[in-house]
């Protein structure tokens, strides 16, 4: 089998790595320096240092290339750049599955990441890939767990088990909508989580904000149609709770320096990469105005309050 993965940050070469364990991978690569490195060292050294990549992972800075000959395609695009890069590379791309591992709402249109997909790729079947998924660990051979969801069962089951290995646990569920709201609202609750910790407001402060924040994501699911047991589950509850306290999570490094007082572009800079809380919260917000937690981090967002008076405001609205 043969699968492409577009997109070589630290999570779409994490993939490849994980899928090169069962598949020929064509790995994509936006600058053709990186593509190079790879290819001569089996290193992505800026986003993956010191991680050997197998020798089945094909790097290119040519998507052509990359999807010549596959049998599934897997997005490992920024949210916010997922239309623009679907759009170029829509006559190039062959009807096969594609899988998607953006989490977000889009700024412009307020869709998450498999609506925008379906916008473009109108003919393709397309799935979401979501759970406590930290690239760094799992990367270097930790064991995780994640979800493959998917409208069809049996293709959810089919591509579950292309991402299964033995340190990587893929398991196949339907429900698309639920994974969807939690992949984006999960970033929201790690800013104001790292908030509460940056800001030193303790311990009990950080596991009301995070229940809080679960709540309101799974109030928001069940207004979109989703499944209740989604929030429960590794999609939900597993990606919220390693994304909130896990110092290798972009949206809690940015939480954390915003709580230190940092105004948001040095925290963002901080951070390094991308954040996709800081746009989806205004996204979310937009999409569905009744999401009080969400308003008060677009409200720190904005600098219109301090940490601290939105982590008060959340905690009085129990």
């Amino acid at each position: 089998m043969r699968v492409a993965v577009l997109g070589a940050g630290a999570w779409g070469t994490t993939v490849a790595g994980v899928l090169a364990q069962n598949s020929d991978v064509g790995l994509w690569c936006r600058r053709a320096d990186l593509a190079a490195e790879i290819a001569a060292t089996r290193e992505n050294s800026r986003y993956l240092p010191g991680v050997e990549l197998p020798s089945r992972v094909l790097a290119t800075p040519d998507v052509a290339v990359a999807l010549r000959g596959v049998s599934l395609v897997v997005l490992a695009v920024p949210l916010q750049q997922l239309r623009s890069r679907l759009t170029a590379w829509r006559p190039e791309f062959p009807g096969v599955p594609v899988v998607n591992l953006a989490k977000g709402v889009e700024t412009a249109t307020g869709e998450f990441g498999t609506e925008v997909v379906h916008d473009v790729l109108r003919d393709r079947q397309v799935l979401a890939l979501s759970g406590p998924n930290l690239a760094a660990e799992i990367a270097r051979g930790q064991p995780a767990a994640t979800v493959v969801a998917g409208p069809d069962e049996r293709l959810a089951q089919h591509v579950a088990a292309v991402f299964t290995t033995p340190q990587f646990h893929a398991h196949a569920v339907t429900d698309v909508v639920g994974v969807d709201v939690a992949g984006a609202f999960k970033n929201v609750v790690a800013l104001a989580v790292g908030m509460v910790e940056g800001a030193g407001l303790g311990a009990n402060a950080r596991a009301a904000v995070l229940t809080l924040g679960l709540s309101e994501m799974a109030t928001l699911g069940g207004r979109l149609g989703a499944r209740p047991e989604t929030f429960l589950g590794l999609a939900g509850a597993g990606d919220l709770v390693a994304t909130s306290t896990s110092t290798l999570s972009r949206n809690h490094r940015v939480g954390l320096a915003l709580g230190e007082g940092l105004p948001l572009a040095d925290a963002v800079g901080r951070a390094g990469g991308t954040a996709e809380g800081v746009a989806t919260a205004p996204a979310l917000l937009r999409r569905d105005p009744d999401l009080p937690f969400v308003r008060d981090v677009v409200a720190v967002l904005a600098g219109e309050r301090s940490p601290v008076a939105a982590v008060s405001r959340l905690l009085s609205a129990t």
